[in-house]
């Protein structure tokens, strides 16, 4: 009885703090800055209510859509797998249902981001990566007036060397395993497909390391010289320039040696 009592109670509450005051003059407008206010304070299911009242009940509003983006920045703040899923929901919605609203450019952006949450490491599956980057490239060209464009190209090439990433650790492990043809395929599509890879050095070495491996300095030493020309600071621009001075000063044969000696 006295759970009971309790539980209707924090119900009597949770209802009461969502009331709108008698005589309230625009009852949309108050519920959707009470969501406003619990968003801000990162109370996400007090501000679904809300804007779930806004929604569900006052369909005509002019400020439905943003109540509705709401809903969905909600589900993005809570961060859970579920929560995501049903963020990016909310936001195809919205863009679906208002694809000329003003605030459409942050929908698309909001929809990439619940994509981008769920980004996995580079050794695992990289469907997500792959879906913000899809959604980041309509954002950029669909609104390329966005104020929010400068966030969108950090997080696009964030994306970008995360897929890249995944690529380059499968061309290491083929170049450990001596499998060098598929070591210079993977990693010369990776750079063919994103040349501004921002740790496209790695890949340079490799496929350097690669041709060596292969007795092809001159087709080695390029990608050496592109590594030392690009990059002021690298882990492998020492070894790259050892490998320069070798390719182009490679020391004399045996034979030549023995010849040397003799004369």
């Amino acid at each position: 009885m006295l759970l009971a009592t309790i539980v209707l109670g924090a119900a009597g509450c949770a209802s009461n703090s969502r009331a709108i005051p008698p005589g309230t003059a625009q009852p949309d407008q108050f519920l959707f800055e009470k969501g406003n206010e619990a968003l801000e304070k990162k109370r996400w299911l007090v501000a679904r209510e809300f804007y779930k009242q806004v929604t569900e009940t006052y369909t005509q509003s002019p400020i439905r859509p943003d109540a509705k983006l709401g809903i969905g920045d909600t589900y993005l703040g809570e961060g859970s797998a579920e929560s995501l899923v049903l963020a990016i929901a909310e936001f195809q919605e919205f863009l679906s249902f208002y694809p000329t609203h003003p605030r459409a450019d942050y929908a698309q952006y909001k929809l990439a981001m619940a994509h981008f949450k769920q980004m996995r490491s580079p050794q695992r599956d990289q469907t997500e990566t792959r879906d913000t980057i899809h959604e980041l490239d309509t954002f950029v060209a669909r609104y390329p007036n966005s104020n929010l464009m400068a966030d969108a190209r950090v997080k696009l090439r964030a994306a970008r060397d995360r897929l890249s990433e995944s690529e380059l650790e499968v061309g290491k492990y083929y170049f450990r395993i001596h499998w060098y043809k598929g070591a210079i395929d993977r990693l010369s599509t990776l750079l063919k497909n994103d040349p501004e890879f921002t740790s496209r050095d790695a890949a340079y070495f490799y496929l350097g390391e690669c041709f060596m491996k292969g007795e092809a300095p001159a087709a080695a030493l390029p990608f050496y010289e592109k590594l030392v020309k690009e990059f002021e600071r690298s882990e492998y621009l020492d070894e790259a320039r050892k490998r320069i001075e070798l390719i182009k000063n490679p020391p004399p044969p045996p034979a030549a040696k023995t010849a040397a000696k003799t004369s």
